[in-house]
């Protein structure tokens, strides 16, 4: 522009850097299974009062994913643990002239997948979590839950699978590789420490955890249905939703670099099998992660990959997090590069965006070195750019980062002195 009056000029200059936000790691994908209508207990009207019992209509659609941000959202699509009497469109009484044992009987038997994924939603937001989506498939003889797979991959912010109680793993295991996100597969009920290592024999991926043993939770359903014995009112559930609730609160808290581990889970009475730290040995090796009773909690005490040793760099969950983590990031962050005339002047904007935002990873803490420089690096020159690679429209830009890795095994050697 050429200045011929004099006077104060305005212009717009492209920055030399544009910041990139660190996208999301906590929100998980629920897949349940639950009927359109689901059979639940009825809270009676006076203390004391025999239990009711009734049909509740579900309001969320099949295959479709609902954003949930707390658990009453939960309960407006999903249903409650129990159901409610106010409604009479909701709630419709069952055939009176069977015995409470009949309908008891009917009831458990019916309960355990839409019980499998209130109770994983449940312990999510109980643990820490404060967003995700759920989606429900209708029960069958054989469950499908492809479509739901592909409704979740569809939503962006997903970072995590779960499917509680389904027994889903080889599909959730392969959405996970596919989709570049992280999976929280689940042992079948009753799985001892001695079987696990057999089943997951297959499952292998470092883009997916597994967690033993089942957890021991309070059921306000089965309290309400054997209210003579309480202890019928604990049952045991799979892990998945309340270790989504701490991966959530751990990224929050530290960021997804640390591992989601020696971590306390909320809500738990028990667990279904208790581990020694021999018998864990051989499963920490193969990628199951144990939770045990630690230090006056019940704490995930294991932070493998499904594989462990057998993934190489990757069998630690927060280094396969982090890594997709920055993958994201850094692609949500730089798109505004599309397009761009390619010369050395574009080199330097996309070194300095990323410079900068592996800077602040580098002081959260998430990488290793005792300076930047150390930490990581970015090239993106003529050496990774040569002119064949510009004339079929490439630019590439070489990243190296240093990840901080968990102090999984800690060693303190003491030696006795003399003194003097």
């Amino acid at each position: 522009m050429s200045y011929v009056s004099p006077g104060v000029y305005v212009e717009e200059v492209p920055p030399l850097s544009r910041p990139i936000a660190g996208v999301g790691t906590s929100t998980p994908g629920f897949i349940g299974c639950l009927a359109d209508n689901i059979y639940l207990p009825v809270r009676p009207s006076t203390p004391g009062g025999d239990c009711l019992w009734a049909w509740h209509k579900v309001e969320a659609k099949e295959n479709v994913p609902y954003l949930i941000t707390s658990w009453p959202a939960y309960v407006q699509l999903f249903g409650d643990f129990i159901a409610s009497a106010k409604s009479s469109e909701a709630v419709e009484l069952l055939d009176p002239l069977k015995t409470d044992e009949a309908r008891k009987a009917e009831y458990v038997n019916s309960r355990n997948y839409q019980s499998y994924l209130a109770h994983a939603v449940y312990g999510f937001f109980n643990n820490g979590g404060s967003r995700c989506y759920v989606v429900r498939v209708k029960p069958a003889n054989t469950i499908d839950i492809a479509t739901a797979i592909k409704a979740l991959a569809a939503l962006d912010e997903i970072s995590t699978v779960v499917a509680p109680g389904l027994n889903k793993n080889a599909e959730l295991k392969d959405y996970a590789k596919l989709y570049k996100r992280f999976a929280i597969l689940d042992f079948v009920k009753d799985t001892k420490a001695d079987g696990t290592k057999a089943l997951i024999s297959s499952l292998h991926n470092p883009n997916s955890a597994i967690y033993h043993p089942w957890l021991q939770v309070s059921d306000p359903a089965m309290k309400l249905v054997d209210p003579l014995k309480p202890e019928n009112s604990l049952i045991y559930v799979p892990p998945g939703g309340h270790v989504a609730g701490v991966y959530a609160r751990s990224d929050a808290e530290r960021g997804v670099f640390k591992a989601p581990a020696n971590e306390a889970l909320l809500g738990i009475a028990g667990i279904e099998e208790s581990i020694t730290s021999n018998v864990q040995g051989d499963l920490n090796t193969a990628g199951v992660n144990v939770i045990r009773l630690m230090n006056g909690a019940y704490r995930i005490w294991g932070a493998r990959t499904v594989g462990g040793d057998a993934n190489g760099e990757f069998r630690y969950i927060s280094t396969r997090r982090y890594m997709n983590y920055l993958r994201q990031s850094i692609d949500a962050g730089t798109q505004f590069v599309v397009f761009e005339p390619h010369t050395p002047a574009l080199w330097q904007r996309v070194i300095r965006t990323l410079t900068d935002f592996l800077t602040n990873e580098w002081r959260s803490g998430a990488l290793f070195g005792e300076t930047a420089k150390q930490a990581f690096y970015v090239k993106c020159d003529a050496d990774v750019n040569p002119p064949s690679q510009r004339e079929l429209g490439q630019l590439v830009t070489e990243i190296g980062v240093a990840i901080v890795k968990p102090a999984e095994f800690v060693i303190f050697r003491i030696h006795q002195s003399s003194g003097g």
